[in-house]
């Protein structure tokens, strides 16, 4: 079975409800027939293979980009223009997308980096709270509420044949400690790399971006030769 066939079925057979705590709700994009349309395009183009990649796992999908689209890290804009896969969503660019995308051209581009690397997420699926972005562990009680979910999403991920075991880890702050403590409970990882969040750099740290993307380029380099 190819990668695009495993991460598909993942994909769609995540359960609709899920009772959360807090007035927190969950994004379910799958239910859209242009998104379904949209994620098999683009698996199909890219992962339709058995060759092994390393997973770079961030928070949970976002409200604008694969809240919507299905892909990690990309929205509609992005996967039109780089990945040539036409679609009628919004185009309203996502800053996350917009720096991976300069990161992903700088790697070679879209070919090269995806036939190497794959994005997802501690939580599958992305969080809304009084209609904004959530994250999993914005609060405790989500978090607990959310931890059987992630971990059998996230061990059934790990256990694709194509997965390295040796990832990295999309933010430096609370995303590296529950995957750090994630690997002590369930040892999965023989080694976690870290880059910063995407949005973190385009907020705070715009003027350094070239930095960042050099960054992001020697963690990609160094972990696909593991």
């Amino acid at each position: 079975m190819t990668f695009a066939k495993q991460i598909l079925d993942f994909y769609f057979s995540l359960p609709r409800e899920m009772a959360l705590p807090n007035g927190v709700d969950t994004i379910y994009p799958f239910e859209n027939t242009q998104t379904k349309e949209l994620m098999q395009y683009f698996f199909y183009k890219y992962y339709d293979d058995t060759k092994p990649r390393t997973y770079l796992i961030g928070i949970n999908p976002g409200r604008l980009g694969s809240g919507v689209t299905g892909v990690g890290f990309a929205d509609a804009y992005h996967l039109e223009k780089y990945c040539g896969i036409p679609n009628s969503f919004d185009k309203r660019i996502e800053i996350s997308a917009s720096f991976m995308f300069e990161v992903i051209e700088a790697y070679g581009g879209v070919e090269k980096f995806y036939a190497d690397f794959f994005f997802t997420t501690v939580m599958p699926l992305g969080l809304l709270k009084d209609g904004k972005n959530y994250n999993y562990y914005d609060d405790k009680e989500t978090e607990l509420a959310l931890e059987p979910f992630i971990t059998q999403t996230l061990l059934k991920q790990m256990s694709f044949p194509g997965a390295k075991p040796n990832i990295i880890c999309v933010g430096t702050g609370k995303n590296l400690k529950y995957l750090q403590a994630f690997n002590q409970k369930h040892h999965c990882f023989e080694s976690i790399e870290v880059v910063p969040h995407p949005r973190w750099v385009m907020q705070y740290r715009r003027k350094e971006k070239e930095k960042y993307i050099q960054n992001y380029l020697d963690v990609l380099r160094a972990s696909h030769t593991l």
